[in-house]
């Protein structure tokens, strides 16, 4: 059907070249209804592009004048979009107070190594440094719908290996991961995002947001204090203000649902201010104060019995295993900073090339040790237009009580000879906190929408349960992101 609404587009344009083509040959003619047919299959934000150069050649072939080609060009400016989009709503038609709508989405394959020196899985008579070694993929497609009023909805579905066992009818949250295992068995798929947002003040200097449903974290945190796939539920309110053209600052407040229980459920409170500077047209900087609550965590259900979506991670200090509470609250304090310093040119790199310092330090007031977690690190440069590229590297140590080890980064693993929470024996290399070690990253963009990245994060536990075994691992990555 989008090829028809295409090819009725296109028509229209055939149809004025060839009242300007005069005694032409039947040859002519039919090389010129095969381009058109081809302009029709363009993706329409190249039709203006193609539509020119097709009207360029038939002007060296002198089948249109010099004159007529420019008027051609000229009306297709002007119309060529605006009778896509008419000819499009008329075969789907949308409310009148529907503004536009985006799809958009990504792809990525990837090559997944983690290497310990305890065996896995975890058995007698294994050799050291098994690996375990997965080829896995993430699908995403996702519509954002603008309306009037400055209204938007949005949703995102996306691919996700089952939970096991009982928590066989959830999706992991802190991924989008999906193994390619079970003889080619068919795949679940996820509600990843679906929100509702209202923009009620937006005049130039100040914005304000607000955003219920399930939505990308708003915060602007590391991975360390959120995994990158976290997509929590609840209000989210964000807002900006510009206090020059060097000078702005942004507010980020949310409230999330973290589970639904008969007594007082537990929530995720968060409120964050980030001044953003610009000293000179190549130093920038940043700086940054939030504060997180977790409150009703007594309520968080963290034993193995019944559905547990709270299993993806390890390291905090549980109470005891068979009731899984926590042993310390968490309202942890976080402060980030950055500087960015843009040169001019750099080896291997077309145009400006950004060097950015940065670190982030928190500390949970509520616990009294192994409270405490920071990093800092460089970037060199930065991906995302063809043949650029950037490569990163930070060190980074979170302590096992200074946040929720459920919502952390999963990629950053270390092995855990005994599990915190169940108090069983770890079977591999898990993520959470009670981590310390290197992170080294290289994205390479080798065209506009699609890049390939390299990440390794190389660790071990602070505190080790079982001097006598090795808690240090290895994480790779390769990875082939496509995006649209």
């Amino acid at each position: 059907m989008i090829v028809t609404v295409m090819f009725q587009s296109v028509a229209a344009l055939e149809t004025t070249i060839m009242k300007k083509i005069k005694k032409q040959n039947h040859s002519k003619v039919a090389i010129f209804a095969g381009a058109a047919v081809l302009m029709a299959l363009t993706p329409q934000t190249h039709a203006q592009s193609s539509v020119d150069a097709l009207l360029n050649k038939l002007e060296q072939k002198g089948i249109l004048s010099v004159d007529e080609a420019k008027e051609l060009k000229a009306e297709n400016a002007t119309n060529s979009v605006s009778d896509f989009n008419k000819a499009l709503n008329a075969k789907f038609q949308m409310p009148d107070w529907v503004t536009s709508y985006k799809l958009s989405g990504d792809f990525r394959g990837r090559f997944d190594d983690v290497t310990t020196q305890t065996p896995f899985p975890y058995a007698s008579g294994k050799t050291p440094d098994d690996n375990n070694m997965r080829l896995r993929y993430r699908l995403r497609v996702g519509l954002t719908v603008n309306m009037k009023d400055d209204l938007q909805l949005g949703f995102r579905l996306g691919t996700d290996d089952t939970g096991k066992g009982a928590d066989a009818t959830t999706g992991n949250p802190l991924s989008n991961n999906s193994t390619l295992q079970g003889n080619g068995s068919k795949k679940p798929v996820w509600v990843d995002a679906a929100y509702g947002k209202w923009t009620p003040i937006n005049d130039g200097t100040w914005m304000v947001a607000g955003t219920i449903g399930k939505m990308d974290q708003p915060f602007q945190a590391s991975s360390m204090v959120f995994d990158p796939d976290y997509t929590p539920e609840g209000a989210a309110l964000q807002a900006t203000y510009k206090i020059n053209d060097q000078n702005s600052l942004a507010f980020n407040g949310a409230a999330f649902v973290l589970d639904q229980v008969n007594t007082r459920g537990p929530f995720l409170l968060g409120a964050q201010a980030i001044w953003n500077a610009n000293w000179t047209s190549k130093v920038g900087t940043s700086v940054g104060i939030a504060g997180y609550d977790i409150a009703n965590d007594k309520n968080i259900i963290t034993s193995s019995a019944g559905p547990n979506p709270y299993d993806s991670n390890l390291g905090n200090t549980m109470v005891g295993a068979s009731t899984g509470t926590f042993a310390r609250h968490f309202n942890p304090i976080v402060a980030s900073g950055s500087i960015t310093y843009t040169l001019d040119s750099f080896p291997l790199y077309t145009g400006a090339f950004p060097v950015k310092l940065a670190g982030e330090y928190l500390d949970n007031p509520a616990a009294s040790s192994n409270n405490k977690g920071w990093w800092g690190g460089v970037t060199l440069g930065k991906s995302g237009k063809k043949g650029a590229w950037d490569l990163s590297y930070r060190y980074q140590r979170l302590e096992a009580d200074a946040w929720w080890d459920q919502i952390v980064d999963d990629d950053n693993v270390a092995f855990f000879p005994v599990s915190n929470t169940f108090g069983t024996t770890a079977v591999a290399a898990t993520g959470g906190t009670d981590i310390q070690g290197h992170l080294v990253k290289f994205n390479y963009s080798i065209f506009d929408s699609l890049t390939f990245s390299f990440t390794c994060y190389i660790n071990d536990l602070i505190n080790n349960p079982v001097p006598s075994q090795k808690t240090d691992a290895i994480h790779a990555m390769a990875d082939l992101m496509w995006k649209f």
